[in-house]
């Protein structure tokens, strides 16, 4: 089919992006779903740090490529051998589609899958290339086995969770991946216990969602730091106890008793995680979930791990397992833990993308919702 797509052809630093426009709307070919694969209407798709890091070349992906990786949509159409879904099921698409198979997805850690590692960075799909062709005929590639700023996706049967009919699209349309990703930092990789302290730093989608996943499984003192005054009150309307702006996180050893016992660097920033690590308490431990650009390196005291008893990991995707997690998540949702729509900041139509991008990238915007139904 032919429909309309966000497409990339070239890497861009100039700003504002609203002007530079790096992101074209144009008509492209979506081939047929394959065995083992599903068609879906993009329902709502939203904006997110990663896909701003493909934008200005961070994350070095195969070009042209029609972005966005964060959204729901409904099944149309499911594909040979597609067991989990059906026609008219509304989905939360997810950026990882973990094969099952390999050692990884075999230890319950399906984030980490080598399979869906290999596909995502060819920008095809698990089960095989990029089924989009642009007006030539040549070959145009999936972000991350989704491509979601367009009216349609065929994407693995591995890269959907089905999801309750009455959960609004705007909503379900963050959590498969700011949600997973910062809620899953808490919740899965620290394994945060109630009455233990959290300190986030950055407070775009990933770390509000990390606020929130403290939040709700008790964590006391929660701290969020952010230079951005109503990133920092919307923190405290999710859950946060205390906000500071980075200049004054020397504060957060205060309201922490010495330092908190966990860190959460949702920034992609080396200094960040350096200070992160200097910061929390005597056996504390720092989750890094932002994603700086591959060339950055990292430089922290050696005596802090053995001689201080810190560690510093990573989390990917919240080291979630989506079909376990994205259903619990909604449950938390429900139960009024997870107002994720107070993260919401606009919506905007295919066409306003790089306007969008723009009020991400300058701190203005959280979560903007990409409306591919709309007239572009």
């Amino acid at each position: 089919m032919r429909m309309p797509a966000a497409v990339l052809r070239a890497t861009s630093t100039e700003r504002p992006y609203g002007a530079t426009r790096p992101v074209e709307i144009e008509e492209v070919e979506l081939g047929d779903p394959r065995e083992g694969e599903v068609l879906v209407r993009i329902a709502a798709a939203s904006l997110c740090h990663s896909d701003l890091s493909v934008v200005n070349g961070d994350r070095v992906r195969p070009l042209p490529m029609v972005l966005g990786h964060e959204a729901v949509g409904v099944v149309e159409e499911a594909g040979p051998g597609v067991r989990d879904v059906e026609a008219g099921d509304h989905v939360a698409l997810v950026f990882v589609p973990s094969c099952g198979r390999c050692v990884r997805c075999g230890e319950g850690r399906p984030a980490l899958c080598a399979a869906a590692a290999e596909a995502n960075g060819s920008g095809g799909l698990l089960h095989g290339p990029s089924l989009l062709r642009g007006a030539g005929g040549e070959v145009i590639h999936h972000q991350l086995g989704v491509s979601a700023f367009a009216r349609y996706a065929v994407v693995a049967q591995e890269s959907v969770v089905r999801i309750p009919e009455d959960v609004p699209f705007s909503v379900a349309s963050m959590f498969g991946c700011a949600v997973l990703t910062g809620a899953g930092a808490v919740i899965n990789t620290a394994a945060v216990r109630p009455g233990q302290s959290v300190a986030v730093h950055g407070l775009g989608g990933v770390g509000l969602s990390a606020v929130l996943g403290a939040r709700a499984v008790g964590a006391w003192p929660i701290v969020a730091v952010d230079p951005v005054p109503a990133k920092r009150e919307l923190a405290l309307r999710l859950g946060a106890s205390h906000v500071f702006a980075p200049e004054d996180a020397g504060t957060v050893a205060d309201v922490t008793g010495g330092g908190a016992e966990f860190a959460v660097e949702a920034v992609g920033s080396p200094q960040v995680m350096a200070g992160c690590l200097e910061s929390v308490a005597r056996g504390g431990a720092v989750v890094s979930v932002g994603l700086p650009a591959p060339g950055r390196k990292l430089e922290v005291p050696a005596l802090a791990f053995a001689g201080e008893g810190k560690s510093l990991v990573g989390s990917y995707m919240g080291d979630a397992v989506p079909r376990r997690d994205i259903p619990r998540y909604l449950g938390l949702w429900r139960a009024g833990q997870m107002p994720v729509e107070q993260m919401h900041t606009g919506t905007l139509p295919l066409s306003g993308l790089n306007t969008a991008m723009e009020d991400l990238a300058s701190g203005a915007a959280i979560r903007q919702i990409i409306d591919t139904s709309a007239d572009v």
